[in-house]
C-alpha cells in the first residue's frame, strides 16, 4: 500500500481523537451519577476512571470491537482497492470524533455508539454503496439504542424499589442499610466478574467457562462484599445528621456502595465503548499490516492500550461540562439513588459487552436515571432536560454519517 504508514499514523491520531471523546462525553455519563450524589469528588471520579476504564478497555474491549470493525459494512466488493476502506475508517473516526468535540463543548450527553456507527454506515454509503450497509445488524444495534434503557430503567426501578421496601421505608432505616447493603455490593461484584470472565480474557490467553466460571464470579462477589462491609464498619455514623435529614447516615453507607459501584460502571464502559474508538483504527492497522482485507485479524495490544489512553485524557481534559448536566440536571441524586442508577446501568453495558452488542452507556444510564426517578414519582424528573437529550441522540446519527461522508471525500482527493 502506498501511504501505509501515513494511514497507520493517522488511524492512531485520529482513534486517539475519537477515544478522547469518548472521554470528554461518555464517560462523564458512567461518573456522573457519583458526582452528581455527591458521593465522591470530580478529582476522585478521574482517578477512579482512569484505573477502571483503562483495565475494562483492555481486559474486555475486545469483544465488541468486532462487531464494530466487522459487523456492519460488507467490504469483500473492496478485496482490490482495500485503500477505500481505509480512508472510510479514517474519516468515520474523524466525523465521530469532531461531532463529540462539539457535543461536549456544549455539555450535550451523546452517544459515542451513534456517532461511530452513523459515520461508517455514512462512508459506506458513498463509498461502497447502500447495499453493502448490512441493515440487518444496523438495525440489531439501534433496536439495542431502545432495549438497552429500556432494561436498565426497568433494573433502576426494580433495585430503587427493593432499596425503598429493605431499607429507606422502614423503622430502622440505619440497621437496615447495614444488614442489606453487602448483599447489593455481593451482586455488584458477581454481575462485573461473571462476564468479564466467561467473555473478556480470551485475548490474554484465558478462557474459563460454566460452573468454574461462577466459582470464580462468587468469590470475587464475596471479596468485594467483605471489602464493602469493612469499609461501612469503619464509619462514624451521629444521631443529630438524622435530625437535619432523615436518611442522612443511611446515605453515608450508600456513598460507600457508590465507590464500588462507580468503579464498576468505569469497568463496564471501558470494555463497551472502547470498541466506538479502536474498531475501525484495529481494521486500518490490519489492512496496512497485510495488504489485505481480512475478517478475522487479531486484536493488537497496543490498540487496545491506544483506547484506554484517550479515554482517561478526555475525562480528565473536558469531561467536567457533561458531568453536570447528567449528575445534576435530570433528577435530584442522592448515593442511595445513584446506586440504583449505577449498578442497573453497567448491570446491562457489561451484559451487552458480553455478547457483543455495542450499546450506549448514555442512552443506558438516562435509562437507569429515568427507572429511579419513576419510582420516586414523574414529578421527580426535569422533564425539559430529558427532551433536549433526546432530541440530541436523534441529530447524532445523521450528523455522524455527514460529517464522514465530507471527510471521506476530502481524504480522497488528498490521497488518490
Amino acid at each position: 500500500m502506498d501511504y501505509g504508514t501515513t494511514y497507520l499514523v493517522l488511524a492512531v491520531i485520529f482513534g486517539l481523537f475519537m477515544a478522547w471523546g469518548i472521554g470528554a462525553n461518555d464517560v462523564a455519563n458512567a461518573m456522573a451519577t457519583s458526582v452528581g450524589s455527591k458521593a465522591i469528588t470530580i478529582k476522585q471520579a478521574i482517578l477512579i476512571a482512569a484505573v477502571f476504564e483503562f483495565a475494562g478497555a483492555i481486559m474486555a474491549g475486545g469483544q465488541v470491537t468486532s462487531t464494530i470493525r466487522k459487523g456492519i459494512v460488507d467490504v469483500t466488493d473492496l478485496g482490490a482497492t482495500p485503500e477505500i476502506l481505509v480512508m472510510g475508517m479514517l474519516a468515520a473516526l474523524l466525523a465521530a470524533g469532531t461531532w463529540l468535540l462539539i457535543a461536549s463543548h456544549k455539555g450535550w450527553p451523546v452517544s459515542t455508539t451513534h456517532s461511530i456507527v452513523g459515520s461508517i454506515v455514512g462512508f459506506a454509503i458513498v463509498g461502497v454503496g447502500a447495499d453493502a450497509v448490512q441493515w440487518g445488524k444496523v438495525g440489531t444495534i439501534v433496536m439495542s439504542w431502545v432495549t438497552s434503557p429500556l432494561l436498565a430503567a426497568i433494573l433502576s426501578f426494580l433495585i430503587f424499589r427493593s432499596v425503598q421496601k429493605l431499607i429507606l421505608e422502614t423503622d430502622a432505616p440505619l440497621d437496615n442499610a447495614k444488614k442489606y447493603v453487602p448483599f447489593y455490593v455481593f451482586f455488584v461484584g458477581f454481575i462485573i466478574a461473571m462476564v468479564t470472565i466467561v467473555k473478556g480474557l480470551k485475548h490474554v490467553g484465558l478462557e474459563i467457562t460454566g460452573r468454574e466460571a461462577v466459582y470464580a464470579a462468587t468469590i470475587v462477589g464475596l471479596a468485594v462484599m467483605f471489602l464493602g462491609k469493612f469499609l461501612i464498619s469503619r464509619l462514624e455514623f451521629e444521631e443529630s445528621n438524622d435530625m437535619k435529614f432523615h436518611y442522612a447516615n443511611v446515605e453515608k453507607i450508600f456513598s460507600v456502595l457508590m465507590l464500588l459501584t462507580a468503579c464498576a460502571m468505569a469497568f463496564a464502559h471501558g470494555s463497551n465503548d472502547v470498541a466506538n474508538a479502536i474498531g475501525p483504527l484495529a481494521a486500518v492497522a490490519s489492512i496496512v499490516e497485510t495488504g489485505e482485507l481480512s475478517q478475522k485479524s487479531p486484536l493488537p495490544i497496543w490498540i487496545l492500550f491506544v483506547g484506554g489512553v484517550g479515554i482517561v485524557l478526555g475525562l480528565a481534559m473536558y469531561g467536567r461540562k457533561v458531568i453536570e448536566t447528567v449528575g445534576t440536571k435530570i433528577t435530584e441524586l442522592t448515593p442511595s439513588r445513584g446506586f440504583c442508577c449505577e449498578v442497573s446501568a453497567a448491570t446491562t453495558v457489561v451484559l451487552a459487552s458480553g455478547i457483543g452488542l455495542p450499546i450506549s452507556t448514555t442512552h443506558t444510564l438516562v435509562g437507569a436515571v429515568l427507572g429511579v426517578g419513576v419510582a420516586r414519582g414523574m414529578s421527580a424528573l426535569n422533564l425539559g432536560v430529558i427532551r433536549s437529550i433526546f432530541m440530541s441522540w436523534v441529530i447524532t446519527l445523521p450528523i455522524g454519517a455527514g460529517l464522514a461522508i465530507i471527510f471521506f471525500f476530502i481524504l480522497k482527493m488528498v490521497f488518490t
